[in-house]
């Protein structure tokens, strides 16, 4: 599955099977984390057959064996935030090539707890991680020129990055950003508010994918 594939088919999951993680996979997962970490500096963490993160939704809600989670956390500093989202983006991504399903979670979730867990970083939010009792189905979704203009005739680029940055998760799906593009440069602009960056880093993300870094450059 490439990334482009998993970004139609990852849909928000919360109803997981009570199935363990194979050593190859969270191998997979743990490499891949490290990887982020030390790209974006970083302190994501995985944990394992762990009912800590959301002991308090336990009953109260849809949720369901939801008992692997990374933890998302890192030192506070200039676009942390926007780190977090996209570094999220691409673990929750490649995640799903490996039959995994996700839930990105920036409140609903034990902070107490959590905390524990990650003493020395501060915590943005979670992932819960794992084999889904169902794939999801897709959030809904604003149109594309809600989100976009372009200034001439519209390149296949931007047109596909804009469609698969509507497929990227926000928080309260809100979808609060607009794209503004003029030949190979692309403006982003994200409205003010709870998780604008976390936010912010997760659409890029997917925009970047879909679009092809080699098309375009923020400005």
């Amino acid at each position: 599955m490439t990334i482009r594939e998993a970004m139609e088919k990852r849909h928000m999951v919360r109803q997981y099977k009570d199935t363990v993680l194979s050593k190859d996979v969270v191998e997979k997962l743990n490499d891949r984390i490290g990887a982020l970490n030390q790209e974006f500096h970083l302190n994501l963490s995985l944990h394992l057959e762990d009912g800590a993160a959301f002991s308090d939704l336990i009953g109260k809600t849809l949720v369901r064996n939801a008992k692997n989670f990374i933890i998302l956390a890192a030192d506070p500093g200039e676009g942390v935030e926007e780190k977090i989202g996209y570094a999220s983006a691409d673990i929750m991504l490649y995640a799903q090539t490996l039959g995994l399903n996700t839930w990105w979670v920036g409140a609903s979730f034990n902070k107490e707890a959590v905390a524990k867990l990650s003493p020395e970083h501060p915590v943005y939010g979670v992932i819960s991680i794992g084999y889904g009792e169902t794939q999801g189905t897709p959030h809904a979704s604003k149109e594309d020129f809600e989100v976009c203009s372009y200034e001439g005739t519209v390149p296949d680029w931007f047109k596909e990055g804009v469609e698969y940055a509507l497929m990227a998760p926000t928080a309260y799906n809100r979808q609060s950003f607009y794209l503004k593009g003029k030949g190979n440069e692309v403006q982003f602009t994200y409205k003010e508010g709870e998780f604008q960056g976390i936010d912010s880093g997760l659409v890029k993300y997917h925009f970047e994918a879909a679009a092809g870094k080699e098309n375009f450059h923020w400005v």
